[in-house]
């Protein structure tokens, strides 16, 4: 049993994984933060565009 959990610690592949998971959520979280931003600003510009042409 001990070998088993030498061997778990030993094993780079779920740390690697674990690094991968989080650069992915950052860039989610990022993308997501940035597409709010954007998208208000586009709106408020469509809303203006609308309101002139009315």
């Amino acid at each position: 049993m001990l070998s088993i959990f030498r061997r778990l610690a030993k094993d780079q592949r779920g740390a690697t994984a674990i690094e991968y998971t989080l650069i992915a959520s950052l860039i989610a979280v990022a993308a997501i933060a940035s597409m709010r931003s954007v998208g208000g600003k586009v709106s408020n510009v469509l809303s203006n565009v609308s309101n002139v042409m009315t």
